[in-house]
C-alpha cells in the first residue's frame, strides 16, 4: 500500500535522538495507528509497550529483538514484530524511511 485513504495526520512530530529519528502519527476511522518516519544513522533504543509491526520502505538497519540470539539485517521491504512491553536496539546504516503499525 502506497498510500492511506481517509486518515488524521497528528501534526506535531515525534522527535527522538536529537532529531535523527522522527515521525508522524497517522490516525484511522477504525481507531488503528501507525507512524511514518525516517532514521537517520547511527544505534538507537526504543522500548514499546504495546505490539508493534515495523517496516522499512527503503533504506537498511539491523535489529537486535529482546531475547533474540543476534543482530538481525532489515532492507527496504522487509519487516519485524516487537513484542508489547520489550526493548529493541537498531543500528541504521543508511538513511531509513519506515512505517510502524501498533498492534494494541
Amino acid at each position: 500500500m502506497s498510500q492511506f485513504e481517509n486518515v488524521t495526520v497528528v501534526r506535531e512530530a515525534n522527535i527522538y535522538f536529537d532529531g535523527n529519528v522522527t515521525s508522524r502519527t497517522v490516525l484511522f476511522a477504525d481507531g488503528s495507528r501507525k507512524t511514518l518516519g525516517v532514521m537517520l544513522p547511527g544505534e538507537y533504543e526504543f522500548g514499546t509497550a504495546e505490539k508493534e509491526v515495523m517496516e522499512v520502505l527503503a533504506g537498511e538497519l539491523e535489529v537486535l529483538l529482546s531475547g533474540a540470539s543476534g543482530w538481525r539485517t532489515v532492507k527496504g521491504g522487509d519487516s519485524f514484530e516487537v513484542n508489547a512491553g520489550s526493548k529493541f536496539k537498531l543500528k541504521v546504516h543508511l538513511p531509513t524511511d519506515y512505517c510502524c503499525s501498533y498492534l494494541g
